[in-house]
């Protein structure tokens, strides 16, 4: 889901809110030093006049009249910074004022989006995600081996690789992934590593339990009241640049729920947009659970890892009743 209209445009509103309160700063700090040194005031008229008269007289054929300028103007500011420093004002106090003296308060540099732009379009995009808070905490810096040992160890290691160059590739390679394997390997976790990453990029990401994703739709389907809301769900599943669905089975699996995940792994594999499941089904329950053709679509577009071993969180807890 990409940032709509109205979320870039209260960004540029908020460029235009920065520039108009730093360019009545600059003109209440200007006003305090004229008030406060009437001479400087006087040399800014001076620079204006003999700028003026510099234009006549290059105009008038006269060589000598643009470093005469340069001479004069060099003098004056020097003058300048001498006053307000015997006022006790910072050189730079009547300096032109920015938020983001990068881009001049514009968001933009050279026609590219500002670094302070792109911050702001990952914020919005970090709250459209659902994942704020949990991404603190769950990321690849919060990685450890520690709770693996022999295949399960070597499990992990790979599907951390895979994970890794998924996001490392993600913008020139079409790629999904389906985690699955028992409780608390670290499926949820992974997706989590991917999406901060993604989202860090400047990437749209959603996020949703499998129970709260068809919840939703279901919400806007039935109800007569929300179809504009139906189809701009609809829009963000489709479109996002990473969907992730998390505990896929935990969801009550029935006709409706089965029509509309297939709906949806179809879209995003047509438009070329990455999605990310993980489970604790086994690829037995899986084809059991749903049918042929989300099984196919499963096992034949997305890159499959199997985490295996004890529950990491059981694990914890108990180390936590230790101590």
């Amino acid at each position: 889901m990409a940032l709509t209209n109205s979320q870039f445009n209260s960004i540029l509103r908020g460029y235009e809110a920065a520039q108009n309160k730093n360019a009545q700063l600059h003109r209440e700090r200007t006003e305090q030093v004229y008030a406060a040194i009437p001479e400087y005031e006087a040399l800014e008229q001076e620079i204006s006049r003999i700028s003026v008269g510099c234009a006549r007289r290059m105009l008038s054929g006269d060589e000598d009249a643009l470093s005469q300028l340069h001479e004069q103007l060099a003098r004056l500011r020097e003058r300048k910074k001498s006053l307000l420093k015997e006022h006790h004002f910072p050189d730079d106090y009547l300096e032109p004022v920015y938020d983001c003296p990068d881009c001049k308060d514009t968001g933009y540099v050279n026609n590219e989006k500002c670094h302070c732009f792109k911050q702001q379009i990952i914020t919005l995009l970090y709250e459209q995600s659902n994942l704020q808070e949990l991404l603190q905490s769950e990321n690849f810096s919060a990685l450890s081996y520690d709770f693996y040992k022999d295949d399960d160890l070597i499990r992990f290691q790979n599907a951390v690789h895979t994970c890794r160059s998924f996001t490392a590739q993600f913008d020139t390679v079409y790629r999904n992934l389906f985690l699955y394997g028992t409780v608390g390997t670290g499926k949820s976790f992974l997706s989590c590593c991917v999406a901060k990453e993604l989202l860090d990029s400047g990437h749209s990401v959603l996020y949703f339990s499998s129970v709260t994703l068809f919840e939703s739709i279901a919400k806007n389907y039935f109800s007569y009241k929300t179809k504009e809301e139906l189809y701009n769900t609809y829009e963000d599943l489709y479109n996002c640049d990473l969907m992730i669905i998390d505990d896929l089975g935990t969801e009550l699996t029935n006709d409706f729920v089965a029509t509309q995940l297939f709906t949806l792994l179809s879209e995003r594999h047509i438009r070329k947009k990455s999605t990310v499941i993980s489970t604790n089904l086994s690829l037995e329950e899986l084809s059991e659970r749903y049918s042929d053709r989300i099984f196919s679509r499963i096992t034949s577009n997305y890159e499959l890892c199997k985490l295996t071993g004890a529950d990491i969180r059981m694990q914890k807890k108990r180390l936590l009743n230790r101590k």
